[in-house]
């Protein structure tokens, strides 16, 4: 089970951290990513990492502004965002890829869990 916390309400300009906690299982050994909804949107790729995270990939709207990473000890993957824009806001979730190691996919059928979500605001 994956669970998202960390979103809220920020003016733009401004930064959060999101995180995704993992229980029931060790997912460190593949593929995580966030992804995002907005309204009336469908849900698109933002960030992925590697099972090591030893390797990055963004969206090319969020590159330079968005860092994943990952604590597998603590089995535990974040986003930080900052320099946050109004375009940024949505539901942000994060899921995990049984099926790869070091290169995310980028469609979301390839994800086998799924985090409930945390929404992000950002005002102008």
């Amino acid at each position: 089970q994956l669970q998202a916390s960390g979103g809220g309400l920020v003016q733009a300009g401004g930064s959060l951290r999101l995180s995704c906690g993992v229980s029931g299982r060790t997912l460190s050994r593949y593929v995580m990513a966030w992804f995002r909804q907005a309204p009336g949107m469908e849900r698109e790729f933002v960030a992925g990492i590697s099972w090591s995270g030893g390797s990055t990939y963004y969206t090319d709207s969020v590159k330079g502004r968005f860092t994943i990473s990952r604590d597998n000890a603590k089995n535990t993957v974040y986003l930080r965002m900052n320099s946050l824009k109004p375009e940024d806001t949505g539901v942000y979730y994060c899921a995990a890829d049984l099926g790869r190691t070091v290169i995310p996919g980028r469609d979301v059928d390839e994800y086998d869990y799924w985090g409930q979500g945390t929404l992000v605001t950002v005002s102008s």
